[in-house]
């Protein structure tokens, strides 16, 4: 093969390592969209053009909840003074939904306002870097981690701490935290228990793993529902989705899905609406 022959290959390869580089860092551009997935390997922001979420008045259940966090988020937008939060409790009672379709409520309020920025828990450790990003930019902007918990030997709770509220330069201005969590000290008690037992002073010790959700101003928890709640998420989905059956009859049916799963949360009554649908032969469209 003559030298040519190798520049249509060579064009090739190059093309191929371009689209498999990471984006450029750059600078953050907060137009693209309202909300975006942070990844610290590359510093960028992906934007995420449809959020996965339901509609704010579909959750039932946590009215109070609700209107304090939507109030809190309101002034987040309009840059008042506003808290970190820390939504904590329940499995399946919908925490990251409430901050999502909060998040959108807000957006259509107040269009362009507030950027909602998901941090996953792995991450957290990139955490001030993402903030020095964040400092450069008017957006205000709404960090979300779902999940959150520290485990035994976990330190990173300690670089949470100072970008929170502690470090030198403090949480930027226009940025505030959301957080959900099964733990209400995001962290196991055996955890705890296992510092004051072996810490030289147990209270100093356990005082600086307690204090993490301390810095959290806004604490709002979240527990399982009862009968009526669950009927209530339940019912609400069949009206909103079109999905047709007398109302004693939905009852009954989600009563024994909720029993064979000896729980009844909204992601229980959601699976059963998604199981209801599929046999009913109707199609679940996102909502808004």
């Amino acid at each position: 093969m003559s030298d040519s022959d190798y520049v249509p290959l060579l064009r090739r390869i190059a093309d191929a390592l371009d689209r498999a580089a990471p984006p450029p860092t750059g600078g953050i551009d907060l137009k693209a969209a309202d909300a975006f997935v942070w990844h610290p390997e590359s510093d960028w922001l992906e934007p995420v053009k449809r959020v996965s979420r339901v509609g704010l008045d579909l959750l039932k259940g946590i009215d109070r909840q609700r209107d304090q966090l939507l109030a809190n988020t309101r002034r987040v937008a309009q840059g008042l003074p506003s808290n970190n939060a820390l939504l904590w409790g329940a499995r399946g009672m919908g925490k990251s939904s409430l901050v999502k379709a909060i998040h959108a409520r807000v957006c259509e309020e107040l269009p362009g306002a507030l950027a909602l920025i998901e941090i996953h828990r792995e991450d957290i450790s990139s955490l001030p870097r993402l903030l020095a990003r964040l400092r450069e930019v008017e957006r205000r902007c709404l960090l979300f981690c779902d999940d959150l918990s520290f485990d035994g030997g976990d330190t990173a709770y300690k670089s949470l701490k100072a970008v929170l509220e502690g470090g030198i330069e403090g949480r930027p201005d226009n940025v505030v935290f959301y957080a959900t969590s099964n733990r209400r000290h995001l962290m196991p008690r055996q955890m705890i228990e296992n510092e004051r037992s072996t810490a030289i002073n147990p209270a100093e010790s356990v005082d600086e793993k307690v204090s993490m959700s301390d810095r959290f101003g806004l604490w709002l928890g979240f527990h399982g529902c009862d009968q009526p709640t669950y009927f209530a998420i339940v019912e609400g989905y069949a009206s909103h989705y079109g999905l047709a059956m007398p109302v004693e009859e939905l009852r009954a049916e989600a009563n024994e899905w909720s029993v064979t799963r000896g729980a009844r949360s909204g992601r229980v009554a959601w699976q059963f609406i998604q199981d209801l649908a599929g046999r009913l032969g109707k199609r679940l469209g996102q909502t808004e």
